[in-house]
């Protein structure tokens, strides 16, 4: 079974999505920053609130939206929403992480099985990242919040 990491074009699609979901949900594009590769065994970066989808078929491994609350609540005021508890911003992240997957599932293929968003709020532990699998963190800027994607996918084939 030949592997590859991902490439500039692969990562490019997830800078796309992120950038497209505000420009579309708040009327505000993000900023969104040149990517950059995870040193070291975790390959997740933690914020107030966490959005994970796992992944498999072609490709195998997880895809993470992670923001502070202040972003997921100004995210919210845009959307017209006044409510701003837990169960909120947990729906606005995995929302978020949902529309990175939706952007993987055309950009990989309808092979690619993706699981249930799974939102979680805190700074819980980090997923760990094999070894030889090389994950990238994408920061982006919004409203002057900082927040990061981070691409944890390796080819299976």
């Amino acid at each position: 079974m030949s592997r590859r990491n991902l490439r500039a074009a692969d990562i490019r699609v997830f800078s796309e999505a992120v950038r497209d979901f505000f420009a579309a949900t708040t009327s505000e594009s993000a900023e969104v920053r040149s990517a950059y590769v995870l040193e070291g065994d975790e390959a997740i970066l933690w914020n107030d609130y966490n959005g994970l989808i796992e992944v498999d078929g072609g490709f195998s491994g997880c895809i993470a939206f992670s923001a502070p609350r202040g972003l997921l609540s100004h995210v919210l005021l845009r959307m017209g929403d006044q409510e701003f508890s837990d169960a909120n911003h947990c729906d606005i992240v995995g929302e978020i992480a949902n529309i990175l997957s939706g952007s993987a599932r055309r950009h990989f293929g309808e092979g690619l099985r993706i699981s249930t968003p799974t939102a979680l709020p805190g700074r819980g532990p980090c997923v760990p990242r094999p070894a030889d699998r090389t994950a990238y963190a994408i920061p982006l800027r919004w409203n002057g919040y900082e927040a990061d994607l981070v691409i944890n996918l390796e080819s299976c084939g």
